[in-house]
């Protein structure tokens, strides 16, 4: 294969001649059975600058990533560090020569404190520290790297902002002078990611170099100082960032101009006396360790609108969501589902009165990511026909309506007997949500469905939540995207620290009325 050599033009603006990448990748290439991964990526990673990576979900990201840390092997290319070419055996070895990834989904162990965390793993810790010398330890990698951590409390009671602070000192702590980040802002409130973006630029212009992944594309227009784009695989472009624009980008994405609609128009009038299929009455909940996390609240679900939830990433939607889809049971108060007292009632109960509920979580809570797409897509369905019943199950209509269930949601399968962690998260969640939108005859709960989704697929989810809209049902969207919540809300409900502040119609709301509710101003104070 011949390879295409980074541009020379397109190094980092200011940086002497001669000087090399701390990481050269050479004509990469990762092939999987009947899929085409990575193909040709040569691109060039200098110390001192932070390089974003963009791409549809599938485009190659994580693989090529993979690559570079050593959990992948490449079937063609070469990994050039310091100049020199490099194979590693797998992550330690990466680790071991300065690289290091913090991943989308964090690998904490949730019971162990902050301080066993950064420890774990690491040959340097000796066999026998007391915790406090352990978090001692910790509290002087925290004050070299300028990330503030509470060395003694365990991860399960920390924020994402604060686990994902772990994550990257664990890395840092190893030596690292490249640091991948892959969709590190998903879970973090605005503040925890202006702390991360500090961090970020702090170490770069300490030497160090960073690869980010991303799709929030404004996000990657204030942090980077040079982009790549994949599309199919291949390397279609690197820009400085000063030199390009977001537009340019996506269609150097996507293949084509596309835009986020800032609305989307009903194909129905909105019928401002609509039924109420699903009601609280005076709802609170406790989590599992009987921590009050929503007060009472009242909340009523109509017919053929979007409801926004917005509001700080855990100030109450977990909860929030599960009372609804009937996955917790309220700690008080009363829920009715088309008129039919359902307190305490069981998800299956709230699955068969017409709620589908689209998790934020969809590996976790939405999919098995080892099954195959057909068993997936009849997760909720198996005990009803076509598919079951009655003591049965058939594999072949399991087949025929995962084929459906992917033409109506747009997704191009390999095939419907491959593992649905094969594919992008794009097309995980196009499915996910149209298999619930099935469901959902009365009331659909979408719990940041556009979370780590590129442009394309956002625009798509938008698309069939409206339809959904369109067709009577009640849809609850829970986003931490303000943008997202103005497009498609009728009314917006705003949580702050488990309390519902207001429930506000679209056309009274803006901006700085919202964010000022998300903050915990009263709807007095904000007027005032």
């Amino acid at each position: 294969m011949l390879e295409t050599p980074p541009d020379p033009a397109t190094r980092p603006a200011g940086l002497a001649p001669g000087v090399p990448a701390l990481l050269g990748l050479r004509g990469i290439a990762k092939y999987f059975p009947g899929v085409i991964a990575n193909e040709d990526v040569s691109l060039d990673v200098y110390a001192g600058e932070i390089h974003a990576l963009l791409g549809e979900n599938g485009a190659g990201k994580s693989t090529l990533m993979n690559v570079v840390t050593g959990l992948y092997q490449p079937d063609a290319g070469e990994l050039i560090l310091d100049g020199y070419g490099v194979q590693f055996a797998g992550p330690d070895a990466a680790i071991a020569a300065g690289i290091g990834m913090v991943h989308q989904h964090f690998k904490l162990v949730s019971r162990f404190t902050v301080a066993e965390n950064l420890h774990l793993g690491w040959g340097e810790t000796p066999r026998r520290l007391s915790p406090r010398a352990l978090e001692a330890r910790a509290d002087a990698l925290s004050a070299q790297f300028g990330l503030p951590i509470r060395s003694n409390a365990t991860v399960e009671t920390l924020s994402a902002g604060e686990q994902q602070r772990v994550e990257i000192l664990r890395v840092l702590s190893r030596g690292a002078r490249l640091l991948i980040l892959d969709e590190p802002t998903a879970v973090l409130s605005p503040v925890e990611v202006a702390e991360l973006f500090r961090a970020l630029r702090r170490f770069r212009d300490e030497g160090g170099a960073v690869i980010i992944i991303s799709h929030k594309l404004d996000e990657i227009m204030s942090l980077s100082d040079r982009i790549s784009v994949l599309r199919h695989g291949r390397l279609v472009g690197t820009h400085r960032t000063a030199e390009t624009t977001i537009p340019d980008l996506v269609t150097e994405m996507i293949g084509r101009p596309a835009t986020l609609d800032e609305s989307y128009p009903r194909s129905v009038p909105r019928d401002m006396a609509a039924a109420t299929p699903m009601v609280l009455h005076g709802v609170s909940a406790r989590d599992d360790r009987d921590v009050i996390r929503l007060h009472p609240l009242d909340l009523e679900l109509r017919a053929g609108e979007v409801l926004g939830v917005a509001g700080v990433t855990g100030n109450g939607q977990p909860e929030l969501g599960e009372l609804l889809t009937g996955l917790r049971a309220p700690s008080g108060g009363m829920i009715t589902l088309n008129g039919r007292d359902v307190t305490g009632a069981s998800a299956r109960v709230f699955s068969h009165n017409g709620v589908g509920h689209v998790p934020e979580d969809r590996l976790r809570h939405a999919l098995a990511p080892s099954l195959s797409v057909a068993d997936n897509a009849v997760l909720r369905e198996y005990d009803r026909p076509p598919v079951g019943g009655g003591g049965r199950f058939s594999a072949t209509q399991a087949a025929d309506f995962a084929r459906t269930l992917a033409e109506r949601a747009r997704v191009m399968l390999p095939g419907v007997h491959v593992a649905i962690r094969a594919l992008s998260g794009g097309n995980q969640q196009r499915l996910v949500l149209e298999r619930e939108i099935r469901i959902a005859s009365a009331v659909l709960v979408a719990s940041y469905p556009s979370r780590g989704l590129d442009i394309g697929a956002i625009a798509a989810m938008r698309a069939m939540l409206a339809q959904a809209r369109d067709r009577g049902v009640a849809v609850v969207l829970m986003s931490e995207d303000l943008d997202e919540i103005f497009a498609l809300s009728d009314r917006i409900a705003v949580l702050c620290a488990g309390r519902l502040m207001a429930v506000i119609d679209r056309s009274e709301a803006d901006r700085d009325r919202i964010g000022a509710l998300m903050s915990g101003r009263t709807e007095g104070s904000v007027a005032a």
